[in-house]
C-alpha cells in the first residue's frame, strides 16, 4: 500500500454530512487535510470518489430525509452537487491545489468511445496537478443508466485510470464477522478470495440514512476490484490517515485477478441490458469458448426493445446469460436476420447487412 503511486479514495455521504442533510464543513475539512498531506511529496496521485450531492441538497430544498422518486433526488443532487464541489474547492485551495469536477453515467463508461474520452479526461487532470473529484451524474441519470451506488462506481474508477490501490471509506472501521454492534464479533483484517468470505454476515444498510450503500456494496466493490487487480482497504474515514500510510487498518482485500486495460468490466458491472438475444448452442460456444463475435446465424430469438449501441444480454437455449455485448441492430431490425449468413444478408441487403450482431470487441462473457 505504502508503494501504491495512484490511489482512488471513496468517501460515502454519512462521512461527509449530517444526518439531517447537509456539508459537515470539519468532516470534509478533515478528509482534505489527509488527502492533501498525501499527494503533497509529488509521489502520490488522488482520485476522490466523493458521494454527497444529494444528501447536501436536502437541506436547502427543506427535504427532511432522502426522497425515494426519482425526480426529487435529481433535484437535491442538482443543488447538492454545485454545493460539494464549492466545498473541496474551498478546502483543497488552502493547500493551493486545484480540483475539477468529472460526473459519469453508466452509458458515458460502458460505450468505447466515451470509455476513452473519460480515461483522458482523468488522467490529464492528474497530469496537471488536480485532484478529480467524481461522483455519478445523479442529476440526470435514470434507473436504467445509474451505478447505483458510489462504492461499484469507485472501484470501475479504480479500473479506469489503472489505479494501484482503492480505498473505500465509510463510517464502519472495516468487515466484521457479524453485526459489529454486537460483543464478540471481531474485525477480519484481510481477505485473499471469496472462500474468506463464506459464512460471514454482512449488513446492507447504513446508520445514517443519507446514502444508498452498506458493507454488502462495499464489499461486491471490492470484489470487482480486487478481480481487476487493484488491491483494496475498507476502513472509516477518521482512519483514513492510516489506511494510506499502509497502517493496519480496516479490511485489506488482496488482488484476486490480472489488471486488464480495457473497459469490459464496466459492461459487465456496470451496464444495464435493454434486451436479450437467444443462441443457439454453436454460438454460445463460438462466443463463450471461441471468443467469437455474434453472427445473426447463431440467434434464434430475441427480447425487449433496444437501439444500436445498447448492452443486451446473450442467453444460451435455457435461459441463462452467458455474457453481456453492445449490440450493433436495433431490435425491430434483428427478427428478419436471424439464422441467416451474413452474406446472404449483404447480398440481398446491402453491404451494411455485413456486420457482427455483437462484436467481440463489445462482448463480455460472464462467470467463464
Amino acid at each position: 500500500m505504502t508503494e501504491a503511486r495512484r490511489v482512488v479514495v471513496k468517501v460515502g455521504s454519512s462521512s461527509l454530512t449530517t444526518a439531517s442533510g447537509g456539508l459537515d464543513a470539519d468532516r470534509v475539512d478533515a478528509l482534505v487535510d489527509v488527502l492533501a498531506k498525501v499527494r503533497s511529496g509529488g509521489e502520490k496521485e488522488i482520485v476522490l470518489v466523493s458521494s454527497g450531492a444529494i444528501a447536501a441538497g436536502l437541506a436547502p430544498l427543506g427535504l427532511a430525509r432522502r426522497p425515494k422518486d426519482l425526480a426529487r433526488q435529481q433535484a437535491a443532487a442538482s443543488v447538492g452537487q454545485g454545493l460539494l464541489v464549492a466545498r473541496y474547492t474551498a478546502s483543497f485551495a488552502r493547500y493551493g491545489v486545484r480540483v475539477g469536477q468529472v460526473l459519469l453515467t453508466t452509458d458515458d463508461t460502458s460505450r468505447r468511445a466515451h470509455y476513452r474520452n473519460a480515461y483522458r479526461t482523468l488522467d490529464q487532470l492528474l497530469a496537471m496537478g488536480a485532484v478529480p473529484v467524481v461522483n455519478e451524474n445523479d442529476t440526470v441519470a435514470t434507473d436504467e443508466i445509474r451505478f447505483g451506488d458510489n462504492d461499484r462506481l469507485a472501484a470501475l474508477v479504480a479500473h479506469l485510470v489503472r489505479a494501484d490501490l482503492l480505498v473505500l471509506l465509510s463510517d464502519v472501521d472495516g468487515l466484521y464477522d457479524g453485526d459489529p454492534g454486537r460483543p464478540g464479533t471481531s474485525r477480519i483484517a484481510e481477505v485473499g478470495g471469496p472462500a474468506d468470505l463464506a459464512g460471514v454476515e454482512i449488513g446492507s444498510a447504513g446508520k445514517a440514512g443519507v446514502g444508498t450503500g452498506g458493507m454488502v456494496t462495499k464489499v461486491e466493490a471490492a470484489r470487482i476490484a480486487a478481480a481487476a487487480g487493484v488491491p483494496v482497504v475498507l476502513t472509516s474515514a477518521s482512519r483514513a490517515a492510516d489506511a494510506l500510510a499502509g497502517r493496519d487498518t480496516g479490511t485489506y482485500f488482496r488482488r484476486t485477478g490480472r489488471r486488464s486495460a480495457d473497459r469490459l468490466l464496466w459492461l459487465a458491472h456496470a451496464s444495464t441490458p435493454q434486451g436479450a438475444l437467444t443462441l443457439d448452442d454453436g454460438a454460445v460456444q463460438a462466443v463463450v469458448e471461441g471468443r467469437k463475435s455474434l453472427l445473426p446465424a447463431g440467434i434464434a430469438a430475441v427480447d425487449g426493445e433496444f437501439t444500436a449501441g445498447d448492452p443486451v444480454e446473450l442467453r444460451d437455449a435455457g435461459g441463462r446469460a452467458v455474457a453481456r455485448g453492445l449490440v450493433n441492430y436495433d431490435s425491430r431490425e434483428l427478427p428478419l436476420l436471424l439464422g441467416r449468413s451474413t452474406r446472404d444478408l449483404a447480398r440481398e441487403l446491402g453491404p451494411a447487412y455485413e456486420r457482427e450482431v455483437v462484436h467481440r470487441d463489445d462482448l463480455v462473457v460472464l462467470n467463464p
